[in-house]
This record gives C-alpha cells, sequence and structure tokens, in this order.
C-alpha cells in the first residue's frame, strides 16, 4: 500500500477536527459571557425586598408609619382617628390608641413619648404620653389647608421639628416645598427650607402637563445616618432621594408588584427602610427595602 496517498486524506481530517472543535469551544466561550452578562444585570437591581409584612383588615387603608422602637411601628389609616402599635416579631398589631374621631389621616411621626398626626387639611395632632392610658391631644394648624392636600410628615429630631410637604399644590406649582414647623413655636417656617423643583432633570421621565403633578409626595423621612430626604409618591410610585442641602440624588421607580400604593415611610435608628403600601388587589403591607 503507498501511504503517500493517504497523509493529504488524514492532514484533511485532522483539520477538521481541530476546526470543529475550535468552534465548540468558541460558542460555549460565547455562551459563558451571554450568562455572565446576565448575571451581572440581575446583580445591579435598584434596591432589594428584605422582608414583607401583611397588614391586618384594620390597616387596608394605611397610610402613614412610624419608627417606635425595636421591632415596633405606629400606623394610622385615613378614616379612623387611631394609632395602630404593629409589632414586626409578632406579625400584628398589640395596642391601638384612640385620638380623635373619623377623619382623613395621612401621616405619622413619634418623637419620644409623644405622637404627631397629619390630617390631609393641614390639621396636626399632638397626642402626648400617647401609650399611655390616658394619652393628652391638642391640635394646631399649619399654614396650608385641604385644597393643598398633606399627607406628609416626619420629625428632624436635631432640630427638633417636625416636616411635611404638599401632595397637590405648593404656594406656587413649579415647587414642592419641605416646610419646618418647630415643635417649639408650633408655627410652621413662612418659607420651605428646601425646593424640590418640578422641572429638575431628575424628573424628565415624569413630566406632566400640569406641572405640579410631576411629584406628588405622599411621605418622607429623614435617613439618621446620612440626613438624606427621602420623599414618597403614591400615586405613580417612586423615591425621591435629597441631600440635605435639597439637591436631587436619584429618583428611583418603584415596582408595582411590591409597591401598590406607597403611602408611608420611615426608618429605624440604624437606617433600615420600611414602606408601608395601601391594599388594591391584596393585603396592605410594610416592606422592609433596601437600596443599593
Amino acid at each position: 500500500m503507498n501511504s503517500r496517498k493517504y497523509i493529504p486524506h488524514l492532514f484533511i481530517v485532522t483539520l477538521a477536527i481541530i476546526l470543529t472543535i475550535s468552534c465548540a469551544n468558541s460558542y460555549n466561550n460565547q455562551s459563558d459571557e451571554k450568562d455572565k452578562t446576565t448575571i451581572q444585570k440581575k446583580s445591579e437591581e435598584d434596591y432589594t425586598i428584605v422582608k414583607t409584612w401583611k397588614m391586618p383588615k384594620i390597616l387596608n387603608e394605611v397610610s402613614g408609619i412610624s419608627w417606635i422602637s425595636e421591632n415596633t411601628i405606629a400606623c394610622v389609616e385615613d378614616e379612623d382617628g387611631i394609632i395602630f402599635i404593629y409589632d414586626l416579631k409578632k406579625e400584628k398589631v398589640i395596642q391601638e390608641i384612640t385620638f380623635a374621631g373619623s377623619g382623613d389621616y395621612e401621616g405619622v411621626t413619634v418623637n419620644g413619648n409623644d405622637a404627631y398626626v397629619m390630617r390631609s387639611d393641614g390639621l396636626i395632632y399632638e397626642i402626648l404620653r400617647f401609650r399611655e392610658s390616658e394619652p393628652k391631644t391638642t391640635t394646631f394648624q399649619t399654614a396650608f389647608t385641604a385644597s393643598n392636600n398633606i399627607e406628609t410628615l416626619t420629625l428632624d429630631a436635631k432640630r427638633n421639628s417636625l416636616v411635611i410637604t404638599p401632595k397637590d399644590r405648593d404656594r406656587k406649582d413649579g415647587f414642592k416645598g419641605l416646610y419646618y414647623i418647630p415643635l417649639d413655636s408650633k408655627t410652621m417656617d413662612a418659607k420651605p427650607a428646601i425646593r424640590i423643583n418640578m422641572d429638575d432633570k431628575a424628573f424628565k421621565d415624569y413630566q406632566k402637563k400640569k406641572v405640579y403633578h410631576t411629584f406628588n409626595p405622599s411621605d418622607v423621612a429623614i435617613h439618621p445616618a446620612t440626613g438624606d430626604y427621602y420623599v414618597l409618591e403614591g400615586k405613580n410610585p417612586k423615591i425621591a432621594i435629597l441631600d440635605s442641602d435639597g439637591t436631587i440624588k436619584k429618583v428611583y421607580k418603584l415596582d408595582k408588584d411590591n409597591f401598590a400604593q406607597p403611602e408611608g415611610i420611615t426608618f429605624s435608628p440604624d437606617g433600615r427602610l420600611f414602606i408601608s403600601n395601601e391594599a388594591r388587589k391584596d393585603e396592605a403591607t410594610i416592606v422592609e427595602v433596601d437600596f443599593n
């Protein structure tokens, strides 16, 4: 047999095998790269849901929340003048405090032994020693009325002041102001400490024909470490984070699966963030969320 005749054939077969292996490796490498890209994308979510608590039916209309102490959060709902104390560990309401009759109650904040509740017409309820057997309730009016629709209320402990902002219209349509109310005087500052401008570039994807509808705050909280303002909107779920000077650092769009209608927001002293949602198709919830 003449072996020389078979050398070209052997070369061709060997070359074909090499090319086949090379192509297979190339395909596998491309597949690996695609997998890495997908994994990387998944790891870059804007926020992480840490835990969700389903609220009892009496809190279907939960409209405001405020951290009290370890595992307990004060809640109000927008029909009855009751503060509900919810225990995150026991996963149930452990106390109900009646402070007024029926009304549109939208925000709550706690300052030591005292609680403050916002009614949508700008009237604030002060409930002294609110968890004791005979709390004392008084009221004071802000400069806003029902036409402004006030849903926000938080405490700036460093300045011993309440902080509010209108949901609908401020004094001018081009901004929503964060207004301070010193607890010593209970008189709202005439000028806002911070203006959230409706034409800010951070809102470019949310602009509305009626400019004051661009951002409709449903609650506000202050980060205990950074001093940043976290301003929540429930109508078109999102949250704007502002630094202490009022510069918008970022606007997060919230998904409607976890945030059907976010109405309340609060921080624990160690910076854990909680958002409450009114009931829609499912139960009302409190969600612990971590923004990346």
